[in-house]
């Protein structure tokens, strides 16, 4: 889930960067400070912008910088269990699915993408259904729901396992094909001798 996040530091400006202007200097320290790092409350901070509220600066006797206290806002996605996303498959291994979640990549395994026997065609690369054909490929669209997760230091050793096996879950399609195997919106006639 993605959340808008209102924080207050306290900001170092160098020397060097006081000819930048104050609010680009601390927009670009604190963009190298935030940006693509998980933190344990908030998950991966994407963005930071509008610093505002900036007090005067302090100078701390040899230091040479100012330091100044401030509020900005941060964007940010945490991954929730249970959470239902509709997202894309970037990537089809033999043991499962790779699909984006944001800024990203969680795991669909192969137990977890359908309720049927699936077959891996190394050629396509694609997994597909025994009994009912359906496929997986690098590409398609689908929705699948947050089981587990793994929250890490980083963005690449974190782990996020999903599934596809509910029903409605999977390509927009499969949901399709389930109601028309079963005949679930179809209407009867009625019976003879009936009122």
């Amino acid at each position: 889930m993605y959340r808008v996040y209102t924080i207050q530091d306290t900001v170092r400006v160098d020397p060097s960067m006081f000819e930048m202007g104050l609010e680009n200097a601390i927009t670009r320290i604190l963009r190298d400070k935030y940006e693509r790092r998980i933190d344990r409350d908030m998950g991966v901070i994407l963005a930071v912008w509008n610093p505002m509220d900036i007090s005067d600066g302090r100078v701390i006797l040899g230091d040479g910088a100012s330091y100044h206290q401030l509020t900005f806002n941060a964007l940010a996605y945490t991954p929730e269990n249970n959470e239902v996303v509709e997202t894309e498959v970037n990537e089809i291994v033999e043991f499962g699915a790779f699909v984006k979640l944001g800024p990203m990549d969680g795991l669909v395994h192969l137990s977890q993408i359908t309720n049927e026997f699936l077959s891996f065609d190394k050629k396509i690369p694609a997994f597909i259904g025994k009994e009912s054909k359906k496929s997986l490929k690098k590409g398609d669209v689908v929705y699948a729901k947050i089981s587990t997760i793994s929250m890490k230091r980083s963005i690449a050793d974190t782990k996020i396992g999903l599934t596809m096996r509910p029903e409605g879950l999977g390509r927009d399609d499969w949901a399709k094909s389930k109601k028309a195997s079963t005949g679930k919106g179809k209407k009867s006639a009625p019976k003879k001798g009936a009122k």
